[in-house]
């Protein structure tokens, strides 16, 4: 797969995710700061942005979402869990909600 391939699926993960954002965010805001691990101001930015802005913050080379699972072993833990279906869904929901909201760093402008 080319260079270009990646940065068109990167743009449209972006985009997806965004358009995602902005939907969770109107229909339940608390619970989507929550799910998306996002302070206020950036769910009120991210909500205020309209189509064109949305559109140049997606085209973009790096990926606007990240894992929130930083650990091997987390990652473990969720994907190679023997509980039944059922309860299998129940504790990868507690471990996801486990982790603590880091918000990024921000960039003074000078």
């Amino acid at each position: 797969m080319s260079q270009t391939n990646f940065l068109d699926e990167i743009q449209e993960i972006n985009l997806a995710y965004l358009l995602l954002a902005q939907r969770l965010l109107v229909e339940d805001r608390e619970a989507a700061m929550f799910r998306l691990k996002i302070d206020g101001d950036v769910a009120e930015l991210i909500v205020s942005l309209n189509a064109r802005q949305l559109t140049k913050l997606a085209r973009t080379s790096q990926l606007l979402c990240r894992f929130s699972q930083t650990s091997a072993e987390r990652l473990r833990q969720l994907t190679d869990n023997p509980r039944d279906q059922g309860l299998a869904g129940l504790h990868a929901s507690l471990l996801l909600a486990s982790e603590p909201f880091e918000a990024m760093p921000s960039e003074e402008v000078k």
